[in-house]
């Protein structure tokens, strides 16, 4: 093995440059040195396995003296892989080192006996594994590294892909000004920032460019090896552009220079594995986000993988793929995914397209179910669970792939709660239009009236006018007696927007009227009649029985909350702030749990009623100045804004209403803090 190129040197690779994060890992693997025989740092390609070993043996090389010999395996040639055992013994006999098997994923099960026999000839050699696998030995402890901290995703949702994206993969607005105070103390963007200094010298992380960088640092995984090449471009590509080549062709813009490294390891891992884990891979990239062992057994097990046979081989191949939150869930990173997308769609005939076909059925049963537990008052667990499965159903929502837009238009149906009640409704409307774009005349309905909902949710009343009728016709002509009260019911809520309330609660009450006992879909009972109460409210308070209990059935915590807000309007009518006050909190709870931001904008918005009433004007304004922009832009104004105006100076009501828009609402309210 004195070959040149045989992978084994004495000396422990040099730092090329500065190590960035890794702070905690550092600790742990230097603690774990310390006791165990075998520790096997695991990850997926490009994660920092070598780096945090490399770091880790020079400091205590040069704290404690430490006797290292590297192995590099990924450079070694097939044809001295026999050899290595016998070199390696031969030079470590007799001493107390630690040897770095580097790369061991790429010896396959050779990597694993190579250890084992070392380590049973040399009762003084301790081994530091790095590999996209454990070893699987008796007395190996795993140490999975992962991915640099990267900054949260805005509460925005992103942009559904274009049709041209890897499916599941969403864009950010690279125009969006971001603090970069709120992204800069993160590992991804400190590793980022200081690669792409070194590539242009004139690079600066700025305002500017902060949301760009964050949302570039998310998309790649965190993965410091994906990082690198992109900071690397930043001489071609600006980070705004970068995100943009990274959203359109993933596998082009990682491909080159790291990138072909990266992709020749892929090849050389995958020769290596089994039939069933190559199969398994290539099928894994139809998921947008993470999968758990169901997911995985429904969606890949079939054909060549059974069932049983997919999760054994995902059990396998899980060291080398991301733990995304939850336990037992994985996701593949995106340069994996990109290179394994190719290869499932120039694979077998029918292959990918029935992988893509089972993933979209999938994504139909999930958001049924979400839909199914919404009615039946788990309306906590149907948000979780919808934005647990979000990047899938996302995905299968693109109108342009199997199933066309009939498809993507019931998956977007079924989550009409998440895009009305929970406050993405500027997201459902995005999917919903694109569908509806595209599909054939006669447009479902049930679509037009949820894009109708969607769009009359940003207050543009006259442009859900068409809609509304549209949806009408086809309602009559289907016979969807509930979409019928549906719309009854959107048209309420629209004159009560505009304060119509009369009109409001005459449109309220055909809803109710029209809707059947089991509508199937949609809002139920128990939301219309929440709608009812609430124009009542404003018409007639005497009718609200503010006392009355729950209804049968059934807890629609959502209806509840208007409900509450209705009974405040009541309270606060006959002169009770206390109680109404109380309700409103109630109501908030709810609000905030579904994070329903038009709940919470009229809830506030009647808070800073009662704080006026009060006298606490500067109260009031900050209340206002909070939900700004979380109310429908058509909405009437709340009366309290002119009040309050007219109570405090400009500057005074200016400064307030400032404060407010720029302190979280819970601040604000620290009743609601439990």
């Amino acid at each position: 093995m004195g070959e040149a190129g045989s992978g084994v040197r004495q000396a422990v690779p040099a730092e090329l440059s500065s190590f960035i994060g890794r702070e905690r890992e550092l600790t742990a693997l230097a603690s774990l040195l310390a006791t165990e025989r075998l520790v096997t740092l695991t990850g997926p390609a490009g994660i920092g396995k070598t780096r945090l070993a490399v770091r880790t043996v020079r400091t205590l090389g040069e704290r404690d003296g430490l006797d290292a010999v590297w192995a590099e395996l990924g450079a070694l040639p097939e044809r001295c892989w026999d050899r290595l055992g016998a070199e390696l013994a031969d030079r470590l006999a007799g001493r107390d080192a630690l040897l770095v098997l580097d790369g061991c994923e790429q010896l396959g099960e050779a990597g694993a006996e190579l250890a084992a026999g070392l380590l049973r000839r040399l009762p003084g050699l301790r081994i530091l594994a790095t590999s996209q696998r454990r070893l699987r030995l008796a007395g190996e402890v795993v140490l999975a590294v992962p991915p640099l901290s990267v900054p949260t995703a805005p509460s925005v949702p992103p942009l559904p892909a274009a049709p041209s994206v890897l499916p599941g993969h969403a864009a950010a607005d690279p125009t969006r000004r971001f603090p970069v105070a709120d992204v800069a103390g993160y590992a991804a963007v400190r590793l980022f920032e200081e690669r792409a200094r070194g590539a242009d010298p004139f690079f600066e992380l700025t305002d500017r460019n902060a949301g760009a960088v964050a949302a570039l640092c998310r998309a790649l995984d965190g993965i410091p090896g994906a990082l690198e090449l992109a900071a690397g471009r930043s001489h071609q590509y600006a980070p705004a552009q970068a995100l943009r080549r990274l959203g359109s062709d993933p596998l082009g813009f990682l491909a080159g220079g790291a990138g072909r490294s990266t992709r020749v390891d892929a090849e050389r891992s995958l020769r290596l594995a089994s039939p069933a884990e190559r199969l398994l891979w290539e099928r894994l990239s139809v998921f947008a986000g993470s999968f758990d062992r169901a997911a995985v057994a429904e969606v890949c097990g079939f054909g060549a993988l059974t069932p049983d046979t997919a999760v054994e081989a995902l059990l396998r191949l899980a060291p080398g793929l991301l733990a995304d939150a939850g336990q037992g869930r994985y996701r593949l990173p995106l340069s994996v995914r990109a290179y394994a997308a190719r290869r499932l769609a120039h694979g077998p005939a029918g292959d990918g397209a029935t992988t893509a076909r089972r993933h979209r059925e999938r994504c139909r049963v999930v958001a049924e179910r979400a839909a199914q537990l919404w009615r039946a008052g788990a309306q906590r667990e149907a948000r979780a669970l919808a934005l647990r499965e979000l990047p899938e159903l996302r995905a299968a929502m693109n109108p342009l792939a199997a199933g066309g837009p009939g498809a993507a238009l019931e998956i977007a149906v079924s989550l009409w709660f998440l895009w009305t009640a929970c406050g993405m409704a500027a997201e459902g409307r995005r999917h919903v239009e694109r569908a509806l774009a595209v599909h054939p005349a006669p447009r479902p309905a049930r679509a037009l009236w949820l894009a109708a909902w969607l769009v009359a949710a940003f207050g543009e009343a006259d442009g859900a006018d068409p809609l509304l009728v549209e949806a009408w016709t086809e309602a009559v002509h289907e016979g969807e007696d509930a979409c019928l009260a549906y719309l009854a019911h959107l048209r309420g809520t629209i004159a009560l927007w505009e304060d119509r309330y009369e009109d409001a609660a005459a449109e309220y009450r055909e809803g109710l009227e029209l809707l059947p006992a089991d509508p199937g879909f949609g809002p139920g009972r128990e939301a219309l009649r929440a709608a009812h109460t609430l124009a009542a409210a404003r018409t007639d308070p005497a009718s609200v029985p503010v006392e009355d209990g729950p209804p049968d059935g059934p807890a629609d915590l959502w209806a509840r909350s208007w409900v509450s807000y209705a009974h405040a309007l009541v309270q606060r009518h006959e002169g009770r702030p206390a109680l109404a006050r109380t309700e409103l909190l109630s109501a908030l709870r709810t609000q905030f749990a579904l994070d329903d931001t038009l709940g919470q904008a009229f809830s506030v918005e009647l808070l800073a009623e009662l704080e006026a009433d009060q006298g606490r004007y500067a109260e009031a304004a900050r209340l206002l100045g909070a939900v700004s922009r979380t109310r429908p832009y058509a909405a009437a104004a709340p009366r309290v804004q002119h009040t309050v105006r007219t109570r405090l100076t400009p500057q005074a009501f200016r400064a307030a209403y400032t404060s407010g828009a720029r302190t979280p609402l819970r601040e604000l309210l620290p009743e609601l803090s439990g």
